[in-house]
């Protein structure tokens, strides 16, 4: 995956501290007293060499050093994730500002699909801004569900930072993947014609090839903003029974 390394931000990524902060925290009461002493010297060594070998390094003795199971009322992370991302968080934060964005390009270059998928799950949090745009859009086109899913799933960063075409593109391609669409953060607020349209041409592919219909199709439509033309297409569909049962709810409205 080829990655422009060339712009750099003239200010500082921008972290979430608060979110950091109970991170931490949350972390730190899964470790037993072995883990966290590890856990304490890694941090100590990243403090003295914040570089992206000794980061990468450290990552990788995550997996040997740590026992992965989920954090308590956040079963989306498992501890070997959460601390991942902190490492990677603390090392931004102890690069000039021109150095942050290389360094974190860098360590997604080089993190295995693993790795991979905590740094995009944590990008709210390294970046409020919208900077790391470049990289997400970038890690985007990857066909590993599991990294995908970690970019476009219960996460704000696509809903703050996307434009409108490329947050449509998620949307498509988190469909085609299967994903649970109901995860994806700000899609109520994306609703539009457009993105309408976009729903009913992927429907219209699938029943042309013969194909299941995906179930988050219905999650992705604003049908109160369905043409005569577009209503009227569904409801002969649904009286087909080329649809499957859950469109039925969404299309009652329609007929009425």
């Amino acid at each position: 995956m080829n990655i422009d390394n060339t712009a750099s931000p003239t200010v500082a990524l921008e972290q979430r501290r608060d979110c950091l902060e109970a991170r931490h925290q949350a972390l730190a009461q899964q470790l037993g007293q072995h883990e966290l002493r590890w856990w304490h010297q890694a941090q100590e060594q990243l403090g003295q060499s914040p570089d992206a070998l000794t980061c990468a390094r450290l990552s990788s003795q995550c997996k040997r050093q740590l026992r992965e199971q989920a954090i308590p009322d956040d079963g989306d992370w498992s501890t070997l994730q959460l601390a991942r991302a902190l490492l990677l968080a603390r090392a931004l934060g102890q690069q000039a500002a021109q150095d942050q964005l290389p360094l974190l390009r860098q360590l997604f270059l080089w993190g295995d699909d693993q790795e991979k998928v905590a740094l995009l799950k944590a990008l709210d949090w390294l970046d409020c801004h919208g900077q790391c745009l470049a990289l997400a859009l970038q890690a985007g086109r990857t066909s590993n569900s599991q990294v995908f899913a970690a970019l476009a799933l219960d996460t704000a960063y696509p809903s703050r930072h996307y434009p409108e075409r490329a947050f449509h593109q998620l949307v498509l391609k988190a469909l085609g993947m299967g994903l649970d669409v109901r995860r994806l953060h700000g899609l109520a607020q994306r609703h539009g014609v457009t993105l309408n349209q976009l729903a009913l041409d992927l429907l219209d592919e699938q029943l042309a090839a013969q194909r299941p219909v995906s179930p988050g199709l219905p999650q992705v439509i604003a049908f109160e903003l369905l043409s005569p033309a577009q209503r009227q297409r569904l409801l002969g569909l649904a009286e087909q029974q080329r649809l499957p049962p859950a469109w039925h709810d969404c299309l009652a409205p329609c007929a009425t």
